[in-house]
C-alpha cells in the first residue's frame, strides 16, 4: 500500500533537522569569525559557505526522514534505520560545540568520524528502505567527508 503523501508531515521532518542544526549553531559561539581566526588547510572556503550549505543539507536530511517514515516498510526496520538518523543528527549537532565552543580540535575529528561512520550506516539502512531517501544524503556524505578533511587540516595547523 502507498502511503500519502503528507506536506506536514515533510515540514515538520525538515523544521526539525533545521532546528537542531539552528541549536548547534547557537550553542557554537561566534563560529564564523572565529573560523576565519584559524590556520586552514587549502581549499577552505569563506565562513559565508558554512550556514548556506548547512541549510540546505538539513533540508535534505530532513526530507530523506520523511521519505523513510512514510514507507510501506515494516515498523522494526524503519525504527532502526530512524534510530541510526537519529544518532548521526545528534553527533552532528555535537560536532560544531566541540569545534567551535570549546576549539578541542582533535576531539572534533574523533566526532566527525564518528559521524562520518554513522551516516554511511544511515544511508545503507535508509536504502534497504528506500533508496530515494538515501539519495537525498549523498550531498550530505560529500560534505560531512569534505568537513572531515578541514578538520583534520585545522587540527594539524592549530
Amino acid at each position: 500500500m502507498k502511503q500519502k503523501f503528507r506536506v506536514s508531515s515533510l515540514l515538520i521532518s525538515i523544521v526539525f533537522a533545521e532546528l537542531v542544526g539552528a541549536l548547534s549553531a547557537l550553542l557554537s559561539g561566534n563560529s564564523i569569525s572565529g573560523y576565519q581566526g584559524l590556520n586552514q588547510p587549502p581549499l577552505s572556503p569563506p565562513g559565508w559557505v558554512f550556514p548556506v550549505m548547512w541549510g540546505i543539507l538539513y533540508a535534505l536530511m530532513g526530507t530523506a526522514a520523511y521519505l523513510i517514515y512514510q514507507s510501506d516498510a515494516e515498523k522494526q526496520e524503519k525504527k532502526k534505520a530512524l534510530a541510526f538518523y537519529g544518532a548521526q543528527l545528534f553527533v552532528n549537532f555535537l560536532w560544531s560545540i566541540v569545534f567551535f565552543r570549546f576549539q578541542a580540535y582533535w576531539l572534533s575529528v574523533a566526532v566527525i568520524v564518528l559521524l562520518d561512520i554513522l551516516l554511511v550506516i544511515t544511508m545503507v539502512k535508509f536504502a534497504r528502505i528506500r533508496k530515494s531517501a538515501m539519495y537525498f544524503l549523498i550531498p550530505y556524505l560529500a560534505w560531512v567527508l569534505f568537513a572531515t578533511y578541514l578538520d583534520i587540516g585545522v587540527a594539524i595547523l592549530n
